[in-house]
């Protein structure tokens, strides 16, 4: 089935899944604020084709992937998309969600276009983004989008709200983006964006756990390599996993986590699920644990600290904090 998607925010997560689109043979207009990012996005794409030195496979990457139509302008996205529009966010929660919906409204989305927010935004937020729409005819998906940036680039998770019809004529679309079974439709507007603010609170609290028990590992009686212990608890135990997998590649430097500082940034979702949770009367002793300490991280850093903010790097790509860069401000 010929697709084409509108794809507005090209950061880390947004490139990389506009190039997972491009392999799986679905034509993208892509837009980002500023030009720079846009002509990285042309370059990346130009280096993931001509990049290949097999001609045979080249050749077949050449008549399968889907084309690229950079758009410099949303004027310019929405006029190079077929209608009904599928235009997809990738951008920061809140002000900004809004600022582009406003945007693309004025410069031409109408009636039978489909907005598709994939960022992390509140629950609440893309409820009433939904009602905004639908007075205008236009429809929309809230979309959580998990898996990092591997998983945003080779198959990523999606956990999907809005109405069902207008998520089943884009199954082709969440099969081109997501790994083998990787998405699924959990109901009306919100949905999507509440499944994925609980999973990120609990995101938080497994984190939190990874990064204390490996402070008692560093500080206890034996001198143990840290790197061999999270290799071996890869292999079978009840704790391995990709976070385990994560761990075990940031402590391959030889270095450990000498240079980086214990300060672990981010909580925006954490704070939704402890404001839902209280609402609801659920109590979450370790996902507030877990959020208590990031906030003490800003100015107690600690080794347990410092493994959340390198997990935090490996899957995100979250910018580390380095010792000498703390001490420079």
């Amino acid at each position: 089935m010929a697709m084409t998607i509108g794809a507005i925010g090209l950061g880390r997560m947004g490139q990389a899944l506009v190039l997972r689109l491009l392999e799986q043979g679905i034509d993208v207009v892509a837009h980002n604020r500023s030009r720079q990012k846009v002509d990285d996005l042309v370059a990346s794409r130009q280096s993931f084709v001509v990049g290949n030195t097999d001609k045979k496979a080249n050749d077949q990457q050449l008549t399968t992937n889907g084309s690229l139509t950079p758009a410099y302008t949303i004027e310019d996205l929405v006029k190079n998309l077929p209608t009904p529009r599928i235009i997809w966010l990738m951008v920061d929660h809140g002000k900004p969600v809004d600022e582009v919906i406003d945007h693309l409204l004025a410069a031409g989305v109408e009636k039978g276009d489909i907005i598709i927010d994939g960022g992390n935004s509140f629950f609440k937020d893309s409820m009433r983004r939904f009602s905004f729409q639908k007075e205008k005819g236009v429809h929309f998906l809230d979309v959580g989008t998990s898996g990092g940036i591997e998983g945003a680039r080779h198959g990523a998770c999606m956990m999907i709200g809005g109405e069902k019809d207008i998520y089943e004529q884009l199954v082709p679309f969440f099969q081109a983006a997501t790994m083998p079974a990787g998405y699924t439709y959990f109901g009306p507007a919100g949905a999507g964006h509440f499944v994925k603010m609980v999973h990120n609170g609990v995101e938080y609290g497994m984190l939190q756990a990874i990064g204390e028990g490996f402070a008692i590992l560093e500080k206890g009686p034996y001198p143990l390599d840290l790197h061999a212990v999270a290799k071996n608890w890869t292999k079978g135990t009840v704790v391995r996993g990709w976070l385990m997998e994560l761990l075990e590649r940031a402590l391959r430097d030889p270095e450990g986590f000498a240079g980086i500082e214990g300060v672990v940034g981010g909580g925006s979702t954490g704070e939704w699920t402890q404001m839902t949770a209280k609402e609801v009367g659920v109590d979450i002793p370790v996902i507030d644990a877990s959020m208590e300490a990031r906030k003490t991280s800003q100015t107690q850093p600690s080794f347990s600290g410092k493994v959340v903010a390198a997990l935090r790097n490996q899957f995100g790509g979250h910018v580390l904090e380095k010792k000498e860069e703390k001490q420079s401000l």
